[in-house]
């Protein structure tokens, strides 16, 4: 159960909790969208500024600089996880998305190689830098920012509705993909037409930046803001919390990144499918995520945050081994593969950033969260496309699975060490 000053009460003339959830979740929205927009048009994007005579080459390339932006995560967690811990959560919240929409519209209207060579390269991976310090602060203040203004017994019901707008932004993010392709044809998607949805991303972004203006602040402290070096104290004490949450992250994210980027772009690269129709089933099986989030909150709540995510992780353990029914080119087998993630992962993705924040006390709860966040998505969530396609490339496409499987089984065991060491505080 949560301690008394781990929840903070609404202060006077503050917006109500759906306003309040609204601004906050649309804002993770944009930031999801922008993210997965550049993993889903990697092959548009491989040509234009990293060209090469092998598609698979050069879509390698572009996710590559996609990896990148996760190296940069951590720079987010350190530097403004501890800001938000020190002077609060509400002015690194406006930083965040400031960073992702600026960074969003340079690459919605940057040159192509073509145009002024090296340098386009260049500008693009110091725009996924921007991206991965943004986002690298952005989901652990918001998982910090729900365990602290959800009432008790709805941690679990409030993080699902997050996790609703996070859905939101991915199925976004191929339904925009989808709509501009099929309306454009490929050959305008290839030249130009790959620069609309960051278009979109950019001017989304600008609203709910506006929008989270009005967000109360949850960070109460008695006199001045604490040193940095009391919060990275209370992050040295909780090490065991630091190392459940890397792994909790790191099983959550790569079944996330294998299902809504590394197997689109097996489909359209390897495989030759049609694009838009691949970007239709990644918006289907996004829907379908979307709608069990709900239930996954409600469940939480009932059964407890720690049973059910214990129960759901060892689960994705076998059923991440569908990845090997999608060995060969076949719609049909695309289709059903995905449609078999869309459960594992609403049961993922609907707990994992919830469960995380509540191994960490308040004091520095986004520091502790965001490192273990940064590291956990860097190293194990944004190089999964990347690994699933190579271990294709070279015939050991088994492996993957076998890979993810140990990561699930690794985050089950950390989180019930650090249960048992006194160490989850909310919904336990």
């Amino acid at each position: 159960m949560a301690s008394l000053t781990d929840r903070s009460p609404a202060s006077p003339g503050a917006p109500s909790p759906r306003r309040t959830l609204f601004a906050l979740g649309g804002g993770n929205a944009v930031e999801w969208y922008d993210w997965m927009v550049y993993g889903l048009l990697a092959s548009y994007l491989g040509p234009q500024f990293f060209p090469s005579t092998n598609p698979l080459s050069a879509t390698l390339s572009a996710l590559a600089v996609f990896a990148v932006g996760f190296a940069a995560r951590p720079v987010g967690a350190l530097v403004f996880g501890t800001l938000a811990d020190r002077v609060g959560r509400r002015r690194i919240m406006l930083l965040s998305i400031g960073g992702m929409v600026v960074s969003t519209a340079v690459i919605a209207v940057l040159p192509t190689h073509d145009s002024i060579g090296v340098w386009a390269g260049v500008i693009l991976v110091a725009c996924r830098i921007v991206q991965g310090i943004s986002t690298g602060i952005e989901a652990p203040l918001n998982s910090a920012y729900v365990v602290e203004m959800a009432p008790e017994g709805r941690t679990a019901r409030y993080g699902g509705i997050i996790s609703v707008y996070v859905q939101s932004g991915i199925i976004a993010a191929s339904l925009v993909a989808f709509v501009t392709s099929t309306v454009l044809g490929a050959t305008a998607m290839e030249e130009w037409g790959w620069r609309i949805p960051f278009a979109v991303g950019a001017v989304g972004g600008a609203v709910f930046l506006r929008l989270r203006r009005s967000l109360p602040e949850t960070l109460h402290t008695s006199g001045e803001a604490p040193a940095a070096s009391r919060v990275w104290a209370d992050v040295g004490r909780n090490k065991l919390a630091l190392l459940a949450i890397v792994f909790v992250v790191a099983g959550a994210q790569a079944l996330n990144y294998t299902w809504s980027t590394g197997l689109p772009n097996l489909a359209r690269t390897v495989h030759g499918e049609n694009p838009s129709a691949v970007f239709a089933v990644s918006t289907l099986s996004g829907l379908c995520v979307a709608a069990l989030y709900p239930l996954v909150g409600r469940l939480a709540d009932r059964k407890r945050i720690s049973r059910t995510f214990l129960v759901a992780r060892l689960a994705a353990v076998p059923l991440v081994f569908a990845v090997l029914l999608y060995q060969a080119p076949g719609m049909v087998l695309f289709t059903v593969v995905m449609m078999i993630g869309a459960p594992v992962l609403a049961f993922t993705m609907g707990l994992y950033t919830t469960v995380s924040a509540t191994l960490m006390p308040m004091s520095c709860r986004v520091t502790g969260v965001g490192i273990g966040y940064a590291v956990g998505v860097a190293g194990f969530g944004g190089t999964a496309p990347y690994i699933l396609l190579w271990l294709q490339d070279i015939g050991l496409f088994w492996v993957f699975p076998v890979y993810v499987a140990v990561l699930c089984l690794l985050s089950a065991l950390f989180y019930t060490l650090a249960f048992r060491r006194g160490s989850v505080r909310v919904g336990g």
